[in-house]
């Protein structure tokens, strides 16, 4: 058990045993007054009446006369009748302090026609006193005293015992504690399953942190919370979410290190085999030379892209907040790709509207758009033209740009692979040129501005790619 669980554990259980003892307490005072106040010798007139009443019945009809009329009491008094062995004719419980009180006002030389000592033919003495009775409710219910139906019931009285039990059993002194005792025993139950409800969720969390933090990426809470449906599964769930993300970033950073120093070799390799040509063939430096710089470039583009894919994904938000042109910025691709594209026998053509404003990074939003316009070009097949299409969309406030290639197309299980960082499919592995990473920085910089970017094959051969951005305006 963790600190949290007994922290837990003693204030819940320190709370509510303090509200046990406070209700318990309450309830046990009031009972106590309660029975101070019925526990008093009654020393009125009417009392004085109904012990004369209660001698002459004992007199003239003896003792089962006696025991009918004192059953058949019922107001604001009670009268007993107390034997020599401290027993109530009715089987009542007498409270020896009362008993001694009645005794002493029958001290000699004191008469006191509300207390009186009553001898039977037989020899028995009874004590005959009365209580007072508290609002004037009858203190019992019916019950057979022998064989005689006798009327009474329960209200603010002390246990009733039969006749030839103690007055006093070993226990009634505890009997006020019984009740907290009970109740502090189950709030000291209900306290720790409690503390143990909310800390073992948090301990397993404890434990599949430092789980994580030794390299276990695969550690999950979902089995570990079960079917708990409250804010600490929600914490478990989110955790999985963080160690699966996690987990996905640090496999992808591997593959990148991999990929980036697979990259570098052969480059650096080709470069080791020109300075060594150019050492060996001094007359062939000229070519040598054309070589170095060749690779120099390629190296100096594969650097300048690894920084940009990672300052985007360290970023997660937009590096500029520039008014954009979006219509302008997509001229400016489709003039620049041209030259390419002609170069290399395809033709680039744009159709559609993109006259709109957006909120962004111009540099990087130019390259994300000329990374897809310039792949297009590349894979599309000789002598075909690639499409730029661009529609508002003034419903969602969006702009579409879709570029639309005639090359290969992409395997349907690669289409989510093109846009991870060095991912050839079998349509890339034969060129020399690229690394893999135009479409991974174009769809991190469409993500950071708001937008969406998604590929898929298009009807009669060939790809599109289509990218959706937040538009603040449209302008004609």
């Amino acid at each position: 058990m963790g600190r949290l669980f007994w922290k837990f554990f003693l204030f819940t259980m320190l709370a509510q045993i303090l509200a046990t003892i406070s209700v318990g307490g309450t309830f046990w005072l009031k009972e106590v007054e309660s029975r101070k106040r019925y526990e008093q010798l009654d020393l009125g007139p009417i009392a004085a009446v109904q012990i004369d009443s209660a001698m002459s019945t004992l007199e003239f009809g003896g003792v089962s006369a006696l025991r009918d009329l004192l059953g058949r009491i019922d107001g604001y008094h009670e009268i007993f009748a107390v034997d020599d062995s401290d027993h109530d004719l009715l089987g009542r419980v007498v409270d020896p302090v009362v008993l001694a009180e009645a005794r002493n006002a029958l001290r000699p030389g004191i008469e006191r026609r509300e207390i009186q000592l009553a001898t039977t033919d037989d020899g028995r003495h009874f004590l005959l006193f009365g209580l007072a009775r508290p609002n004037g409710k009858p203190r019992f219910e019916a019950r057979d005293v022998g064989a005689i139906p006798i009327q009474y019931r329960v209200d603010h009285a002390l246990p009733m015992k039969p006749p030839n039990e103690m007055v006093h059993g070993p226990m009634q002194p505890f009997q006020p504690f019984l009740g907290i005792a009970t109740a502090i025993l189950g709030s000291l139950i209900f306290a720790w399953l409690l503390a143990r409800y909310f800390s073992k969720p948090i301990r397993s969390l404890r434990l599949a942190f430092e789980s994580i933090a030794i390299g276990n990426l695969n550690t999950r809470l979902g089995p570990v919370m079960g079917k708990r449906r409250d804010e600490l599964a929600d914490l478990g769930r989110d955790f999985d979410t963080m160690a699966e993300r996690l987990r996905t970033l640090v496999e992808g950073q591997r593959r990148m290190l991999h990929d980036v120093s697979h990259e570098l070799r052969s480059p650096l390799t080709r470069l080791q085999v020109a300075i060594g040509l150019a050492r060996q063939s001094p007359d062939k430096i000229e070519a040598s030379l054309t070589r170095i710089e060749r690779e120099s470039v390629r190296m100096e583009k594969l650097v300048s892209e690894l920084l940009t894919l990672s300052r985007l994904d360290a970023s997660g938000h937009l590096l500029a907040n520039d008014e954009i042109d979006f219509g302008e910025l997509v001229m400016n691709v489709i003039e620049d790709a041209k030259f390419e594209a002609e170069a290399n026998g395809r033709a680039l053509e744009f159709v559609g509207d993109s006259a709109a404003y957006i909120k962004g990074d111009t540099e990087l939003l130019y390259r994300a758009v000329e990374n897809v316009v310039r792949n297009a070009v590349k894979y599309t097949a000789l002598g075909t033209t690639v499409m730029v299409d661009a529609q508002l969309d003034l419903n969602r406030d969006e702009v579409h740009l879709s570029v639309l290639d005639r090359g290969p197309g992409v395997p349907v299980e690669e289409l989510n692979l093109i846009f991870e960082p060095f991912f050839r499919g079998a349509a890339t592995e034969r060129s020399l040129d690229g690394h893999g990473l135009g479409l991974a920085i174009a769809v991190r910089v469409v993500n950071n501005h708001g937008g969406r970017l998604v590929a898929f094959n298009r009807q009669g051969g060939g790809l599109v790619v289509k990218i959706s951005l937040p538009i603040i305006v449209a302008h004609y």
